[in-house]
């Protein structure tokens, strides 16, 4: 099987987090810094090499890749300028479009990258900020383009959210995903919608912890401790769709109204809790919500849940092992 090659244009973190992932995944990848920087070129581009390899040590620090292959795997970075980019991106099988989110900078982004790379080669932006569709018309083939979203560390963080436009080719999004999975990452499709899913959950859940502190609820410390104890151990194990029907979905709809009618509309429940609570889809204890249980299968599951969940808490040290119980070699 013919090695992958991918470019990454773009040298900032993203493009630099997204190059060690993929160099760490067996990928040949060219890192290409399009900005001019005249005398300071040669300087920014050995800083970016180094990051990169200081991000794939890190990898042997935590014991993920041997120290042995660390000059192998950082050996497939090449990290260029745009007067030495034309023979890398004539090869690219894939390219991550990881400029500045300014929307003149990424336009002349695809504009260079078209002609650059071959016509199949499919063009990936990693934007945070901006809906595919509304890129996609600054490219002259906009059905070979689409969205995926790194989340920062790019390098460890193993979730990648790709975003699909109105003209993307179904071959365009499999060649992505399988890319992807290549590396080790888990894609995940979501439509063309503000914020994409982790964006938009985590910009609510912020902004609700920010005001508790102005509020006087509790300190940002102690937040903050609930938030890793309480919050983030359980749904590390169980999505947040999954948590409301091992909880019930009526659980929700009647905190909500409660919160609603106290803290403000924001907390109102969202139209399809009520639906499935309205007909007998409440999770669990109906064998339906928004995922589907087997009456049969069920005890295995909510047992494999408490042990994924037992050893989250035993990676933070929070198990609560009892000393009287406590066994010894």
């Amino acid at each position: 099987m013919t090695k992958r090659h991918v470019a990454v244009v773009g040298a900032g973190r993203m493009g630099q987090g997204i190059a060690a992932a993929l160099a760490f995944g067996n990928v040949s990848v060219t890192v290409v810094d399009l900005r001019e920087r005249g005398a300071a070129g040669p300087a920014y581009l050995a800083g970016v090499r180094s990051a990169i390899r200081a991000a794939l040590h890190h990898k042997v620090i935590l014991g993920l890749l041997p120290a042995d292959r660390l000059d192998d795997v950082a050996a497939q970075v090449t990290v260029v300028g745009e007067i030495d980019a034309m023979g890398p991106m004539a090869t690219a099988d894939l390219v991550f479009e990881a400029v500045p989110e300014v929307a003149d900078v990424k336009r002349g982004a695809f504009s260079w990258i078209e002609a650059m790379v071959a016509a199949s080669v499919p063009i990936a932006s990693t934007t945070s900020s901006f809906l595919v569709d509304d890129l996609a018309g600054h490219l002259a083939e906009p059905q070979r383009f689409l969205n995926a979203h790194w989340l920062n560390p790019a390098d460890l963080m193993p979730l990648v959210e790709v975003s699909p436009g109105r003209a993307t080719t179904p071959d365009t999004v499999q060649v992505t995903r399988d890319l992807l999975i290549a590396v080790g990452k888990t894609p995940v499709l979501c439509a063309a919608s503000p914020g994409y899913i982790v964006p938009r959950l985590q910009t609510l859940v912020m902004n609700e912890a920010a005001r508790m502190v102005e509020e006087g609820v509790a300190s940002a410390a102690d937040i903050d401790t609930a938030v890793r104890l309480g919050f983030g151990s359980r749904f590390a194990v169980l999505g947040l769709l999954e948590f409301i029907d091992w909880g019930g979905g009526d659980i929700l709809f009647h905190a909500s109204h409660y919160l609603r009618t106290e803290l403000g509309e924001r907390f109102a429940p969202a139209p399809l809790v009520e639906a499935n609570m309205n007909s007998g889809r409440r999770g669990i204890s109906d064998g339906a919500g928004f995922y589907e249980f087997d009456a049969d299968t069920v005890d295995d599951y909510r047992a494999q849940r408490i042990a994924d969940f037992a050893r989250v808490l035993d990676a933070l040290g929070r198990l609560g092992r009892h000393e009287e119980f406590a066994t010894t070699d």
